[in-house]
């Protein structure tokens, strides 16, 4: 990506359903003989399922997929209760938590719901900025799971879950922020982003980059927990697994996605594929951590704990 392209979001938009691009335009997810009246896009414009009166559901895929995935993750919500001695159990569950409220957003945000009134408008709008908010606090909340297993604090107390929540908060209300003010214009400060090449250093820093960075953290951190710590090597494949699937719906979403929609004529595009696949990657994640959670791994001896042989991995 060249630097000139650097916090522009015109060609995400124009080629992938993304909830941040509802923010630059209401009718992002408005029928092709609509949308294309407006800012000047030629991306295949995804139109799902004709309704009454000229009206389009545009990703049902999307939305059947969320729903099941809400369903998914409650069901490991639940499944965790029972693992009552494991490492993390409270705070991964709080990345569970984030990953359904995400996935509530979708629904409103990238499944392309006709939109007939200026309130349906809004109702959008304020989704996507809690969608925005939700991943990148989510994402945070997944990379401090990474550090919990070190034991650097009692897992599942106050102090523990207390500091989770209040950095999720804080990256949430940020991000949220940012969002709702290029949406509705509170302080003019992101208009210039409304027209042209949609340009947000803010958005794009906390919705594009952070997440992968907190990604590549979270993996880096658990690697060195199992073949380090642990000195296991099978959780490491449910961990690999769980990459390789993300990796796929990225895929899927910002490369592919234009070309399903055009071989089916805007019916679907990859935002289908990417929302199911980052289902199956978040209960990959959830096997790998019931895998490094059960009672027979080695514990470190001689009143050792996980932080200091973090230490002494790192000296």
């Amino acid at each position: 990506m060249g630097s000139t392209q650097f916090g522009n979001f015109h060609d995400f938009c124009r080629d992938s359903t993304l909830p941040v691009c509802n923010l630059f335009t209401p009718w992002r997810q408005r029928p092709a003989e609509l949308f294309g009246q407006l800012q000047g896009y030629d991306g295949c414009q995804l139109t799902g399922i004709g309704l009454s009166g000229r009206r389009h559901l545009g990703n049902l895929g999307s939305i059947l997929i969320a729903f099941i995935a809400i369903l998914v993750t409650v069901f490991l919500i639940l499944r965790s209760n029972r693992k009552e001695a494991a490492v993390g159990r409270r705070e991964f569950q709080l990345f569970l938590l984030g990953y359904i409220i995400i996935e509530i957003c979708e629904i409103f945000t990238v499944g392309g719901l006709p939109m007939g009134s200026p309130l349906q408008q809004r109702v959008v709008l304020g989704f996507s900025a809690v969608h925005l908010g939700a991943i990148v606090a989510t994402l945070w909340v997944l990379m401090l799971n990474g550090i919990v297993g070190f034991q650097l604090l009692d897992d599942g107390t106050p102090l523990s879950l207390g500091l989770i929540l209040l950095s999720a908060a804080a990256l949430f209300i940020g991000t949220g922020y940012i969002a709702l003010d290029t949406a509705f214009s509170y302080s003019n400060r992101f208009d210039d982003s409304l027209t042209g090449d949609h340009r947000n250093i803010g958005l794009y820093v906390l919705y594009q980059l952070a997440p992968l960075v907190f990604l590549a953290a979270f993996f880096i951190l658990e690697t060195i927990l199992v073949l380090r710590v642990l000195g296991e090597k099978k959780p490491m494949l449910y961990l690999f697994g769980a990459a390789l699937l993300f990796a796929i719906g990225q895929i899927f979403q910002y490369v592919i996605s234009t070309h399903i929609c055009q071989g089916t004529n805007g019916k679907i595009n990859g935002a289908l594929f990417e929302t199911l696949f980052t289902l199956l990657a978040v209960v990959m994640t959830w096997v790998f951590w019931s895998s490094i959670t059960e009672d027979t791994w080695p514990m470190p001896v001689s009143g050792g704990t996980a932080a200091t042989e973090l230490e002494a991995y790192t000296a």
